[in-house]
């Protein structure tokens, strides 16, 4: 079991879920999050002064996939969130040790679905 957590663009979470769904994987959990990579930002300029705003705004996605699934979840993030570009986001995969479904107790795989 692993748990992929990816930050992305916003504007390419539509593109995403569509890729998710189409590789059979729809239990996801999607915030809205602040940071920046390698970009450092942006500046703007406001009345004449140069003003940095040092987080932007990306999307965290969480998605516990049996290992069956990682390679699938992964390609499909990639593909749907690509352009590219600096920006573009990140994709971690995490070792998950137990996942216990709440309304049945069902434990491990099983939980995932």
């Amino acid at each position: 079991m692993k748990l992929i957590i990816a930050i992305i663009q916003p504007y390419k979470l539509e593109e995403v879920k569509e890729e998710l769904y189409k590789s059979d994987i729809n239990l996801i959990t999607v915030s809205e999050v602040l940071g920046h990579g390698r970009q450092k930002g942006v500046t703007e300029v406001y009345r004449s002064a140069r003003e940095t705003g040092n987080l932007l705004r990306k999307i965290r996605l969480e998605i516990a996939v049996n290992d069956n699934f990682v390679e699938k979840t992964i390609k499909a993030i990639s593909k749907g969130s690509k352009t590219g570009e600096t920006g573009d986001g990140k994709i971690f995969v995490l070792d998950l040790n137990e996942c216990v479904r709440i309304r049945t107790d069902e434990r491990g795989p099983e939980a995932i679905g």
